[in-house]
């Protein structure tokens, strides 16, 4: 397992955008000067995190009814998603990631210096409801299709947790929506901002649909085109990365190859659905209530 290079980038560096003519500075904590010590380690990038998570809670819970499913299954769902998210996340990470830890495996469970991965997340989470539904004897269609919704959001939030840590930025770039960092050396040098793009590609995922599942024509139908969306989106995007995981020496960017894949199995899906079994929206379970 190989990774491209990476470039390393303090986290104090100002973040310019010169075709917007916008300069950036933060720090990457919350309350950097704070007295107490435990406010003062706060980052931004956790506190994004809990901020997506929050609002697609709300999300959830105020449309819930839409899709035949209750407050308290969501919650309950929740209970169970969440750790397996945070867990397989790090694992994912870990495994791909292998030779940061080899010399020290128990470092594995230093979540807290970092490290997860959103398909290691997306993996658990959904392994975690496909387990709640099943012996809770709640529908699995419906909870997956709210899940996805929820999950565009947290993603579009918490990838500017990335942003706020100048992390996962693409190649070096002279394009018209490129961003300056200034590395340790002291160069200034502009590349893709591709937490920024996928942040946004997920917020108009979440938009096209929001809007389409209040016509959508079978339980499940969302999750689908959430998999064929994000899928298609991350392989498009992650091409433009410094920092990816490559399948041994094939070249092949791990989570590229997975994006790819998992759209074009998602479209396969959908395609047979509607072409072959024809759903009218009759037979959703929001319908048999």
């Amino acid at each position: 397992m190989l990774l491209t290079a990476t470039v390393l980038v303090p986290p104090s560096s100002p973040i310019t955008f010169p075709s917007l003519g916008l300069t950036i500075t933060w720090s990457e904590r919350v309350f950097p000067n704070a007295a107490v010590p435990i406010i003062s380690n706060i980052r931004w990038y956790g506190v994004l995190i809990a901020l997506g998570f929050l609002l697609a809670v709300v999300y959830a819970n105020r449309r819930c009814k839409q899709f035949g499913v209750t407050q308290e299954q969501i919650l309950d769902m929740l209970l169970a998603a969440v750790p397996a998210a945070i867990v397989c996340a790090r694992i994912y990470y870990c495994v791909f990631y292998w030779e940061l830890f080899e010399d020290d495996p128990i470092s594995c469970l230093y979540i807290w210096e970092g490290g997860i991965a959103i398909y290691g997340a997306i993996l658990g989470a959904v392994a975690a409801v496909l387990l709640y539904c099943r012996f809770s004897k709640v529908p699995l269609g419906p909870m997956v299709d709210i899940g996805a919704l929820g999950l565009l959001i947290g993603q579009s939030v918490g990838r500017w947790g990335n942003f706020m840590n100048r992390e996962a930025f693409g190649a070096e770039t002279t394009s018209f929506f490129r961003m300056g960092l200034i590395d340790y050396s002291g160069k200034l040098a502009y590349y893709h901002p591709t937490f920024l793009y996928e942040s946004l590609w997920n917020l108009l995922g979440f938009l096209l649909l929001h809007f389409y599942s209040k016509k959508r024509k079978y339980d499940g139908e969302i999750f689908t085109l959430y998999v064929a969306w994000y899928g298609f989106g991350r392989g498009l995007i992650e091409g433009l990365r410094t920092d990816s995981l490559m399948l041994f020496s094939t070249g092949i960017r791990v989570s590229q190859l997975v994006g790819f894949v998992s759209c074009l199995t998602a479209l396969a899906v959908w395609c047979y659905v509607r072409l072959y079994r024809r759903p009218t929206g009759d037979n959703r379970f929001v319908h048999q209530m």
